[in-house]
């Protein structure tokens, strides 16, 4: 690895470069922070045979061409730039008006004579010319400009004088008009430099009767109220995708051929096609759900544009790894983008197209784009780190042919032969090193069977089966930005149509890991109990959790679609949207979670009475039936044996509601009876107010023993909460150490009004009153109901520092 002794860094070769094309070192080192301006702008430069230096107007003119040109006309960027240099176009109106003719021509071939008089080209304004144009504005403005004097406003004149000469130079001009200026003014004068105050706007007089506000509310944008506006439709997919700087200096323009893209909307109909293509792996992660929420991510993404555009989406497995993939991964993705809501166009497998990948690999290697190499993985990377060929990089075309022949028979062991996409190993862009496309794997295939002994990576198969199943718009993360360059040029060296690609912001969701590697750690080393744990982040444990489809959705759909890849989503985000779905569709329920007995010494003790109860706070017309005795069960924190003012529980001398019931009051200390430590509570005494004259302000949940001497109804009822203490878990080096011990807390005998025990399935949801969602869990059996805490009922989650 070379040394910083041993010459310049690559930036600072680009500031020497800027500087000297005339930027100013501010502009200069601003362009160089943003990475999409610099390789524009260097490739400009190049184009442009000014690497030694230019005029600083040159240099100008040249950034702009950098940061405004049009993409869909980037084959003709090295025409323009020739004109600039030849000072043929020399002022910013005609470069405006290039752009103008740029953008409208397109990659289409076009007519000197048309651009050139489009943009002033050999057009020359004398000097005396525009004097003369001075002198003839003046004077038809003379009597505003000697009222205003040198508060005249000078943009105007300029306008007046550019629809007579739109080509002049603006310099020659400026000083026109500030020479005639003093020549008709004389010299300023103190008060032409005082400074006109602004008129006040005058308040309207007050009107006795109040007006009614009529309230508009501010439209959203329009990327709000559509997040797929961003796209563009098929047909307009013939611009510029990418440009691929090679080491040689040379550039590669990646774009559809008019003839490439009028074959693909012939079949395709001009519909968009979009691709949703997990690897069979692992079980799915909210991230997903944004491209469908990481999966759901994607998903929403994936499916969502397809579904707003009336085309369709391919789930498409990425089975490349024949000993990575499993039936169950399979299984599971396909039965939670059902369960997302989202319908595949069709289901597919890459390796439904093997055969062709493998023809078009051989037909790569007779273009002399790939070739079989013998290196081994650690020599691979040695010269990848080096920017060193391969020693067998250039062997004939037709060795190659033999030698992936041989791989694909199975003559060759197993580590011994790649076949490598020949492209750029000195290119400033890793994915441009010779990427493998095939290996050998003597490993049956889950889906293909045994045909194969060497399989496709995912590099290269990736964008040939979205070029053959004719996807419109190939959306992935932005980690996948650097590989687009990859992607465009195996398209372009195979002659194949080119779909529109387009990176998303991973979706960070705070106090969780989102990446495969990660989550499989946390499952195989049983930190967690299985992939649909109910603290993970998979859709599956969300889904166990209680989470429901609608809710990811519009957590993903309010996120929106973006490509700022640096912001951490607060779970209390979608735990907000969760909580405005359940309260709307799941039913309210009582349940004690920490129960402590209470006798109503004034009831009978053999009287068994029935309240009514709401499932719908605002509906009466949904009830259930509550026992009511005189041996209750309320929360062991609804009490305290000291009563506070901030306090509105049961304490001695205080009285509380009985939700549904009546009021209770522990009218004495005498009536708590303590255990041996005389600390813990084992039963409250109290009076009930038949008549409820007294009106408490607490209002408690509680559970009545059904029959006398009967316990009520036991549940087991499992609290989760975040599964990481540190909001970026994922930055820590030691991330296990930060798991939460208390994000999973079993309570194995709660009490349940009875109602709770009949006609309740797995999935089913309601909300605990006081307490919080829940969802009835897999585990629960005949005997016993087993519960999930979903989301508790306000967010009292608090940073952890």
């Amino acid at each position: 690895m070379p040394s910083k002794e041993d010459g310049p860094s690559e930036k600072e070769k680009i500031l020497e470069l800027f500087l000297k094309v005339g930027l100013d070192e501010r502009t200069a080192k601003n362009t160089i922070a943003n990475n999409k301006v610099t390789a524009n702008l260097t490739a400009v430069i190049h184009e442009a045979a000014v690497t030694d230096g230019c005029s600083r107007n040159v240099g100008n003119l040249l950034y702009t061409v950098a940061t405004k040109f049009p993409a869909n006309a980037l084959v003709h960027r090295p025409v323009l730039t020739q004109y600039i240099v030849s000072s043929k176009i020399k002022i910013p109106a005609q470069l405006d008006a290039a752009l103008s003719f740029f953008a409208n021509t397109g990659p289409e071939n076009f007519k000197t004579s048309e651009f050139e008089e489009a943009c002033g080209v050999g057009v020359d304004v004398s000097e005396e010319e525009i004097k003369q144009s001075v002198n003839e504005v003046f004077e038809e403005n003379k009597s505003a400009i000697l009222e205003q004097r040198y508060k005249t406003n000078v943009g105007d004149l300029f306008a007046h004088l550019r629809k007579r000469h739109p080509w002049a130079d603006p310099k020659i001009v400026k000083a026109s008009i500030d020479t005639k200026l003093c020549e008709l003014l004389g010299e300023r004068t103190a008060e032409d430099d005082v400074k006109v105050p602004k008129k006040k706007k005058e308040k309207p007089a007050k009107v006795e009767e109040k007006a009614i506000a009529v309230s508009t509310p501010e439209q959203p944008a329009e990327e709000i109220l559509n997040p797929y506006a961003i796209f563009p439709q098929p047909e307009e997919n013939f611009k510029v995708h990418t440009s691929v700087f090679f080491s040689d200096g040379s550039i590669l323009r990646c774009c559809n051929s008019r003839e490439l893209l009028e074959k693909h909307l012939s079949v395709t109909g001009g519909k968009v096609l979009t691709r949703f293509p997990p690897e069979p792996n692992g079980y799915l992660h909210i991230g997903h759900a944004k491209a469908t929420i990481y999966v759901h991510q994607a998903m929403f993404i994936d499916f969502g544009l397809a579904k707003e555009r009336g085309g369709g989406c391919y789930l498409r497995y990425d089975d490349t790894n024949p000993e990575a993939e499993k039936k169950e991964y399979i299984d599971h993705i396909q039965e939670i983008v059902s369960w997302m809501g989202w319908e595949p166009y069709k289901i597919t497998y890459t390796s439904d197209y093997f055969q062709d990948l493998y023809d078009l690999a051989v037909e790569l290697i007779r273009r002399g784009h790939a070739y079989v190499d013998h290196q081994t993985g650690d020599e691979i990377k040695e010269y990848r780190e080096k920017k060193m060929n391969s020693p067998w990089r250039d062997r004939p075309i037709e060795e190659s042919l033999k030698l992936f022949e041989d791989m694909r028979r199975g003559l060759i062991e197993e580590g011994k032969a790649t076949l490598r996409m020949k492209q750029d190993m000195q290119s400033d862009n890793f994915n441009m090193y010779d990427l493998i496309a095939y290996r050998i794997k003597f490993t049956p295939h889950p889906h293909a069977g045994d045909k194969w002994c060497i399989y496709p990576s995912y590099d290269y198969a990736h964008c040939i089966v979205d070029s053959l199943e004719n996807i419109t718009h190939s959306l992935c993360t932005l980690e996948f930005e650097t590989r687009r360059a990859s992607y465009y040029w195996l398209l372009h060296s195979l002659g194949l149509y080119q779909p529109y690609v387009w990176e998303y912001s991973r979706l960070n969701v705070s106090n969780t890991v989102m990446s495969k590697r990660k989550l499989n750690r946390l499952v195989t080393e049983n930190w967690v109990d299985g992939w649909d744990d109910p603290r993970l982040m998979t859709l599956a444990g969300l889904r166990r959790r209680g989470v429901t489809s609608t809710a990811i959705n519009t957590f993903v759909r309010g996120i929106g679609i973006t490509r700022s890849d640096c912001s951490m989503i607060h779970l209390s985000r979608l735990e907000y949207h969760i909580r405005e779905e359940l309260n709307k569709t799941a039913p309210r329920t009582m349940v004690v979670l920490d129960p402590v007995k209470v006798v109503i010494t004034n009831w009978k003790d053999d009287l068994i009475k029935e309240c009514e109860a709401r499932k719908w706070p605002d509906s009466e017309a949904e009830s259930y039936k509550v026992p009511f005795s005189n041996v209750l069960y309320i929360e062991r924190s609804d009490f305290r044996l000291k009563d506070s003012k901030d306090y509105f529980g049961l304490a001695p001398g205080k009285s509380a509601l009985l939700r549904y019931a009546c009021p209770i009051k522990c009218v004495d200390a005498k009536d708590v009876v303590l255990a041996e430590d005389n600390e813990t509570v084992l039963e409250i005494r109290v009076e009930y107010d038949p008549e409820k004259k007294t009106k408490p302000k607490g209002v408690l949940h509680w559970v009545a023993e059904p029959s006398p001497g009967v316990d009520p109804l036991k549940v087991e009822v499992r609290l989760f909460d975040r599964l990481f203490n540190s909001e970026n878990p994922a930055e820590l080096e030691d991330w296990l150490s930060d798991l939460n011990g208390k994000s999973k807390v079993v309570i194995p005998n709660a009490f349940a009004v009875p109602t709770l025990g009949k006609d309740v399935g797995v999935g089913d949801k309601f909300q605990f009153e006081r307490l919080g969602y829940f969802v009835v869990d897999k585990d629960s059996t005949l005997e016993k109901l087993v519960f999930n805490r979903t989301v508790t009922l306000r967010d009292s989650y608090k940073s952890g520092k």
